[in-house]
């Protein structure tokens, strides 16, 4: 059947977690904090399209007006 077939170079997904066993990881921690990390992305992600026009506005404030007492930094 055309599609069914996989790469000969392309591990399956038994095949990664017998390595992975084998190299002593704990799969279940592992896949956890990989999928933490996927969904704080992704919620960055979003949360910045959905807040896209309000960041370019204040940038754009920021970028006409200076920044809020800048005659005081030290740096």
């Amino acid at each position: 059947m055309p599609g069914l077939q996989r790469a000969a170079n392309k591990p399956s997904h038994s095949d990664l977690l017998n390595e992975a066993r084998e190299l002593g990881f704990d799969v279940s921690q592992v896949a956890s904090s990989d999928l933490r990390q996927t969904i704080k992305a992704e919620k960055e992600r979003r949360w910045k399209l959905e807040n896209k026009e309000a960041i370019e506005e204040t940038n754009a404030y920021f970028r006409e007006h200076g920044l809020p007492l800048e005659n005081y930094r030290q740096f």
